[in-house]
């Protein structure tokens, strides 16, 4: 189907430019070209290159002539405001030749928007309704940046964004989505679920699902992150219900052949698994920390309604700690060390008996840099679980050349992934 002076539907690609020179230094995360690349794959748009450019009109310039070469829509971020470095409305405007003009009606929004806010609108700010001959305006409800919607050429459309990621993403929903949807660019959609996984190495769950990695529709892609693997299954499809239908059955066999190991899909954290089987349980959790100082707690009250099962924890940094509020004796620290299961067990009965929970659950290890040795060096750590049953304790070796932070990361993982499986087992 025709869209725009002979953009056909389907045929079509995206580009994604981030102007700022900010980004590249690395003073802000770019976080833009993630919503984009979320928000153009459920629309089923394809996109093959993300470019970040600094503000330089050459460089700007140069980039938007290699991407008219290889992608049908192109949506720019950053560079409306109005400074001197702001230049992409009026880069782009010379790359294709075409005079800016003042819009008036821009004007008096912006004018409008300062008034609201009781100050006045600086000189430079006119700069803002400057707009190439031709393009159309993509409002901006939340700043003072408007858009522009532009085809300067056959084959060639054109979104600018400011790089204010709330403004960005409004504008996107409220204006580009319908127009793109109304054009008949959106004339499929890509929906995903991502499949969690703790305790298997990326290349173990590779090796156990090989055969689904090289599927065309849905597609399974494997990832990892801080310790997480992930397994993204994606489908194309006319419509949410049939893209689910494709993924559904692929997504069982994966579960199913990972076993334990899966933990949750898409919004699922550990925390939050962890949490929904103690409250089907009826059950509550305490925590005892040494090397995470809280980290544990952090993240299980990350979740709205912990309180419900999560009762609270004792962060027993110092051996005294250890010994006064949680009875950990004094001879199994003196013998064994803080760090070591006897300890990690004590710990986890000290604060599963002084808070009266069903679980108590403990950490402790060294997190260096320093205060490693030959028999217990850096990123050793004893994981305590308590329960009516009795306790147990179970070591784990992080890597001596691992930071610190994340050391502390895995261990509280760790035993939220410790308990999620005994939990599983008696659901």
């Amino acid at each position: 189907m025709a869209t725009t002076q002979g953009i056909a539907a389907g045929s079509v690609n995206a580009e994604v430019i981030c102007v700022g020179t900010e980004i590249l230094l690395g003073d802000i995360l770019n976080t833009n070209s993630q919503f984009l690349a979320l928000e153009l794959a459920k629309l089923g748009i394809p996109h093959y290159y993300q470019t970040v450019v600094g503000d330089n009109p050459e460089r700007m310039a140069e980039v938007i002539r290699a991407a008219c070469d290889r992608a049908q829509i192109l949506i720019f971020t950053g560079g409306l405001g109005p400074t001197p470095d702001d230049l992409t409305t009026e880069v782009i405007a010379q790359v294709f030749d075409t005079p800016l003009e003042e819009r008036p009606e821009v004007l008096a929004d912006i004018t409008k928007k300062y008034s609201r806010r009781g100050r006045s609108m600086a000189l430079s700010n006119r700069k803002q309704a400057l707009l190439p001959v031709g393009a159309a305006v993509l409002p901006n409800p939340l700043g003072t940046a408007p858009g522009m919607i532009w085809e300067p050429r056959p084959n060639c459309l054109i979104f600018t964004f400011p790089g204010v990621p709330r403004e960005m993403e409004q504008m996107w929903w409220e204006t580009t989505v319908p127009y793109l949807r109304s054009h008949g660019f959106a004339d499929s959609l890509i929906h995903s679920r991502m499949l969690r996984f703790w305790g298997i190495a990326e290349s173990t769950l590779a090796e156990k699902v090989d055969r689904f990695l090289s599927l065309q529709n849905p597609t399974v892609a494997p990832y990892a992150s801080q310790g997480e693997i992930r397994l993204r299954v994606s489908a194309r499809a006319a419509s949410e219900a049939e893209a689910y239908a494709l993924i559904e059955p692929v997504a069982e066999e994966l579960q199913a052949i990972a076993g334990a190991d899966y933990f949750g899909s898409d919004a699922d954290t550990l925390a939050s698994v962890v949490g929904r089987l103690l409250s089907q349980a009826g059950q509550t959790l305490a925590v005892a920390e040494s090397c995470t100082g809280g980290g544990l707690g952090h993240l299980l009250t990350t979740v709205a309604g912990s309180s419900v099962y999560f009762k609270g924890g004792i962060i027993s940094y110092d051996n005294a700690v250890k010994m006064e509020l949680l009875g950990v004796s004094p001879t199994a620290l003196e013998s064994l060390g803080a760090v070591s299961g006897t300890v990690a067990e004590q710990m986890a009965q000290g604060v599963r008996s002084r808070l009266k929970t069903d679980w108590g659950l403990s950490i402790t290890g060294i997190a260096g840099p320093g205060g490693g040795t030959e028999t217990k060096p850096v990123g050793l750590v004893y994981i305590g679980l308590a329960s009516p049953a009795g306790v147990e304790s179970h070591a784990f070796q992080f890597g001596v050349h691992q930071q610190r932070d994340f050391i502390r990361w895995l261990s509280a993982c760790t035993a939220l992934d410790l308990l999620r499986r005994c939990l599983m087992t008696i659901q």
